[in-house]
């Protein structure tokens, strides 16, 4: 293997490893700024080391009890009082490669809980909350970042730091809490993995449509998730719903990178194995017996398009119905906008429409571009083209993605052809 692939490897081996690095050494050092440094120290002494002798059997196992004795060096070199350094090494074996895998599950997955609970803590702001996750829990540069946010890396570096020094100077636990607190922190973890997947499912910025990587990350992270926290309805609803979205993606952009509406997608391009998977984790958030939440909701209306085998065998009634809960547990205008969108399917465009224009008075739908995009559908559908157009153009002003404002200027163009 060649110095490069070598690298290559190593690389991908940090992004598998490096969430499990920084969630143990966050236990043992209590500080998640020093254990992200620490775990970065094992990473440089692996590629010095495995440049030379080759990558070992069992690399993970290999940067974890490298790492550790880093933070137990560290420990020693701060003269911490003997009593406390005893009760840490006491608590903190240094595993084998042999023996690493028996421990994976359980004290590994404990610490990636708390690491996640605690990146997503309130205390942060919400921008704060989403760096400090993709650069700890996903493993992606402070440039991949700022790439992906269409943001200065310097801007994503202050987010990072400032989160950082926020969970130090408040010494936020290392511990997944207990009662109420739990589920207000849960809420907060599945706002920040909903919150990523959806700007890589349809970027607000830039010119591309979709960012897969984000998704992708995501979705395993809410993987993660919902294998230790098995028993919240939610967190499958929300892996149901990134599960049956990402069934999609080989069709929501052409050759060209142009977006391809739902409606015109080539369903039987929809990744199967995705649908099964995403129908599986509905199925298990239901059998909890608890009422669905929003992310359940979701999911279950997602369900309808992927079990619908071309467009037009689509269930749009359940789908109403579907919003119509959804507005209940969640109520929104976002919500309401897309609940026109499926009473408009169900039961024709002059009701959808109906219900848009009174949205029209929303404050926070001032600057949201789908709002007159959604407006427009309706009129071409009710044969308004002039109106149309006007909606199009309005829209494709408003939006900040160039892939979607080529879209939107399109349909305008197509108003006036048809007139």
């Amino acid at each position: 293997m060649s110095l490069s692939d070598t690298h290559r490897t190593i690389d991908a081996i940090w992004r598998i490893e490096s969430a499990k690095l920084i969630a143990v050494l966050t236990r043992i050092v209590r500080d998640i700024g020093l254990a992200e440094d620490l775990a970065h120290d094992a990473l440089v002494i692996a590629l010095e080391q495995w440049s030379q002798n080759g990558i070992p059997n069992n690399p993970g196992a290999w940067l974890m009890t490298t790492a550790k004795r880093r933070a137990i060096d560290l420990i020693r070199r701060n003269k911490l009082r003997d009593q406390k350094y005893s009760e840490v090494a006491r608590n903190t074996d240094l595993y084998t490669e042999d023996d690493m895998d028996h421990n994976l599950d359980g004290e590994i997955g404990d610490d990636l809980l708390r690491l996640i609970f605690m990146t997503c803590h309130p205390v942060l702001p919400q921008e704060g909350r989403v760096a400090l996750t993709l650069r700890l829990l996903c493993g992606l540069t402070t440039d991949e970042i700022a790439r992906s946010f269409l943001a200065a890396e310097a801007t994503i570096a202050q987010r990072i730091v400032r989160a950082k020094r926020t969970l130090r100077d408040k010494n936020i636990p290392f511990e997944v809490p207990a009662g109420e607190e739990l589920t207000d922190r849960l809420s907060a973890v599945l706002e920040v993995i909903y919150l990523m997947f959806n700007e890589g499912y349809s970027a607000t910025s830039g010119n591309q449509w979709i960012r897969p990587l984000i998704c992708q990350e995501a979705l395993r992270l809410g993987r993660v998730l919902a294998e230790i926290v098995p028993y919240e309805p939610e967190v499958h609803g929300l892996v149901a719903l990134m599960e049956i979205q990402s069934s999609r993606f080989k069709t929501r952009v052409n050759s060209r990178g142009e977006p391809v509406l739902l409606m015109d997608q080539n369903r039987a391009e929809w990744d199967q194995l995705l649908i099964r998977r995403g129908l599986k984790a509905l199925d298990r958030s239901r059998k909890l017996g608890r009422p669905f939440g929003p992310y359940s909701l979701q999911a279950a209306i997602s369900a309808c398009h992927a079990k619908a085998h071309t467009a037009a065998e689509t269930d749009w009634i359940r789908i109403a119905a579907l919003y119509e809960a959804l507005s209940r547990v969640l109520p929104s205008p976002i919500v309401e906008l897309n609940r026109a969108v499926a009473v408009s399917m169900a039961f024709g465009p002059a009701f959808g429409l109906q219900i848009v224009d009174m949205l029209g008075n929303e404050s926070s739908l001032k600057g949201y571009h789908l709002l007159p995009s959604v407006r427009g559908d309706l009129l071409v559908k009710l044969g308004r083209f002039d109106e149309a157009r006007k909606e199009f153009e309005h829209a494709a002003s408003m939006t900040r993605n160039e892939r979607e404002r080529e879209l939107l200027l399109k349909r305008a163009a197509e108003c006036n052809s048809t007139h």
